[in-house]
């Protein structure tokens, strides 16, 4: 138990790691500048445009980053087992609070006894999801690096935005206006994007279970 609580732990604190680092670049201006001007080789003749229509890159730029960090968990997520694991636990906590709703002594002593093997199972699961984000940190930061130094090079940041007629993106409401505006077009996008794959790969999953004929 020690060793596999031990296993658990490692990816938390790499996890941790990466995103402290991540904030750290972020937040620091000169490491930030230098890694959007590297990143920027190859976005700027993508997406860029020559800084004359930022909100189109913004846009672009979502969609990409939305997609590579979907996919890759995607890929690497084994959602009729992440949805076995939950249903598990939910029914198991919904015994548990029965049990001990009507004092069933017994019946707590037995699910007790199994609820080691419950949370271990389902830490698996979530451990295997945190394994995954410093791969998408690794995607992620350094596109946010070159975004934050294209909006200032811009020819204009002036626009018309959900929240005001004219506001200039570089401008903060909490944040920087451009990180809102992109997050009210990459989420929703995510959302899709990642119900969508979610379907089909369940979808994939009953045509499967159909040819075994299960």
């Amino acid at each position: 138990m020690a060793d596999s609580q031990k296993q658990s732990s490692m990816p938390r604190i790499t996890t941790i790691l990466v995103f402290v680092l991540a904030l750290f670049i972020l937040f620091d201006p000169t490491l930030r500048e230098g890694l959007g001007t590297i990143v920027g080789y190859g976005l700027e003749p993508v997406v860029g445009f020559g800084g004359q229509f930022p909100v189109v890159t913004l846009f672009l730029t979502g969609i990409v980053m939305t997609s590579l960090t979907i996919i890759v968990r995607h890929f690497f997520t084994n959602y009729v087992e992440q949805v076995r694991s939950q249903k598990i636990v939910s029914a198991f906590n919904k015994e548990l609070r029965k049990a001990r709703a009507e004092n069933n002594t017994f019946k707590i002593k037995k699910l007790t006894e199994q609820q080691d093997k419950i949370v271990q199972k389902s830490m698996q699961i979530s451990t295997s999801q945190l394994k995954l984000m410093p791969i998408t940190m690794i995607i992620v930061v350094p596109i946010f690096a070159w975004i934050s130094v294209f909006m200032l090079q811009a020819d204009t940041t002036m626009f018309a935005v959900p929240w005001s007629f004219n506001t200039d993106l570089n401008g903060v409401y909490v944040l920087p206006s451009w990180i809102l505006l992109y997050s009210l077009i990459s989420l929703p996008f995510g959302q899709v994007l990642m119900r969508s794959l979610r379907y089909f790969s369940f979808r994939k999953r009953l045509e499967e279970l159909k040819a075994e004929g299960k």
